[in-house]
């Protein structure tokens, strides 16, 4: 709760104001990302879960006087691969085979073929994250009994536009990234062989990837060359790392002596991430509706009224 309030809190308000904002945890294996992110059952809910809890009551303060669009997805890299976590069974591709990332015009990376969720409320939110992370890749290693094998991240995109807009009307597109990265990983500590050990160069090589990219960013150079390309993971995180996006990264560390060589390397990773530098900007758009738009407002405002009357 108190990482939440620290970290992710103000940026919930940033969202609905039109910003796009990121929040990822990193840390080596068994540090507590997926800890800080999900919570469990004995300490209460994570980072993801209060976030939602707390973009739905922000929606709810201001529905009096404006409406709200989201859309909801979610998905994880694993072994370089990009899996859709709420796909239906039959819908997802054959194993090895991940969704494709494409860049549209004006640098917005999009997942071909990854599926969009409406929800309307809290509760339907939290059922599609359990219902994800009951999917997502987990294994036992001697490092940790439940070690996530994937970088999962969650996107809510959000549009709200007045109740009382008329024929022209502005609309604020706003965006709430969550990611718990899969944690960095030492083959003398995991102990990982065949196929867990293949899965820790995958997810060390896309964190190294994440790394080059955070060092080219705050170097301070503005025609330094960012390698985004070097990994499905970057290439995902693009929009988060630069541009006009509010990013918060969760450091975690582990006090055991063991890790001692971990702790040390996230904080440095935390210290260059904090050099980077960002301009902000809410992303509004004006829209121009057909003249039949006033018959379909006419008729939410009429049964608007009908409920005040009820």
């Amino acid at each position: 709760s108190t990482v939440f309030e620290k970290t992710t809190r103000p940026l919930i308000d940033s969202a609905l104001a039109g910003y796009a904002t990121t929040v990822f945890a990193y840390g080596a294996t068994g540090s507590g990302k997926t800890h800080t992110m999900l919570g469990n059952e004995a300490t209460g809910p994570g980072v993801m879960v209060l976030a939602i809890e707390g973009l739905f009551e922000a929606m709810h303060r201001a529905e009096d006087e404006s409406k709200f669009e989201l859309r909801l997805s979610y998905l994880e890299v694993y072994n370089e691969a990009i899996r859709d976590l709420l796909a239906p069974a039959d819908a997802e591709p054959p194993t090895g085979h991940g969704l494709s990332l494409r860049q549209e015009a004006g640098g917005k990376i999009q997942v071909v073929g990854l599926t969009e969720h409406s929800p309307s409320d809290t509760r339907e939110v939290l059922q599609m994250l359990e219902a994800g992370n009951e999917r997502r890749a987990v294994s036992e290693t001697a490092a940790n009994a439940a070690s996530s094998r994937s970088h999962a991240v969650l996107q809510l995109e959000l549009r709200r536009s007045a109740r009382a807009a008329g024929v022209t009307e502005e609309q604020q597109l706003g965006k709430l990234t969550l990611v718990d990265l899969a944690g960095s990983e030492r083959g003398s500590v995991s102990r990982n062989r065949g196929a867990t050990l293949h899965e820790g160069t995958n997810i060390n090589r896309s964190l190294l990837a994440l790394g080059n990219c955070i060092n080219a960013l705050s170097s301070g150079r503005s025609m330094h060359h960012v390698p985004y390309r070097d990994s499905k993971l970057t290439r995902l995180l693009k929009t988060s790392l630069e541009g006009d996006t509010k990013t918060v990264m969760i450091a975690t560390v582990s006090p055991a002596p063991c890790c001692l060589e971990d702790t040390h390397n996230t904080l440095k990773y935390a210290r260059r991430a904090k050099e980077i530098k960002v301009a902000a900007e809410a992303r509004v758009v004006s829209v121009e509706h057909h003249v039949s738009k006033y018959l379909a407002l006419i008729s939410e405002l009429q049964a608007e009224v009908s409920v005040w009357k009820a």
